[in-house]
């Protein structure tokens, strides 16, 4: 009786930070937010690859998992300077900046990881 009861809490917590979730946080931070999602779901299925497959080459894995983690920090720097609420935490940049350094990261990025391929 008392799981039940944990359950349906848990449930209806979980629904109420959805509901709230969609109706305050702006479209562009959810895109953002599910891009750093992907790159979880990247990140981890490259680890299980690597560890069932094995690690032959092991720059290959090396540096699509490093890619990865990369892209997933990018994306978290890119939402931290375009929420709304942090604009007081950087007065002197925009969104268009904060996109401009996370394109340019991601090049950098690919450049580095498509010479560590070999």
């Amino acid at each position: 009786m008392a799981s039940e009861t944990q359950a349906d809490t848990r449930a209806v917590s979980l629904r109420s930070l959805v509901r709230r979730y969609t109706a305050q946080t702006p479209q562009r931070l959810r895109v953002i937010d599910a891009y750093m999602a992907f790159c979880v779901a990247v990140g981890v299925v490259q680890f299980v690859y690597c560890a069932l497959a094995g690690s032959f080459p092991y720059n290959a894995f090396l540096a699509g998992f490093g890619s990865a983690v990369a892209c997933f920090v990018f994306a978290a720097n890119l939402r931290m300077k375009t929420d709304p609420q942090n604009r007081h935490q950087f007065p002197g940049g925009s969104a268009e900046g904060a996109f401009g350094e996370f394109v340019f990261s991601h090049i950098a990025l690919h450049f580095v990881v498509a010479n560590f391929l070999g």
